[in-house]
């Protein structure tokens, strides 16, 4: 059994997430984080939009 891909961390500046995701980080658990910044956690629930204040990652909460 091979193990997950992981994705690159912060190799885009704009995601898209769902409830699914919640609650929200960056680097989300899917992203690799030897490469990356300390996870942070983002409150995204009541705006609906969200910005890493480590790399600029901007994310929206898919409805």
């Amino acid at each position: 059994m091979s193990a997950p891909t992981l994705l690159q961390p912060n190799a885009q500046n704009q995601y898209e997430v769902s409830v699914e995701d919640l609650p929200l980080s960056c680097p989300m658990p899917q992203m690799s984080l030897w490469n990356s910044h300390p996870k942070v956690y983002l409150p995204i629930e009541q705006t609906g939009q969200a910005k890493c204040p480590y790399c600029g990652a901007e994310y929206t909460l898919r409805r």
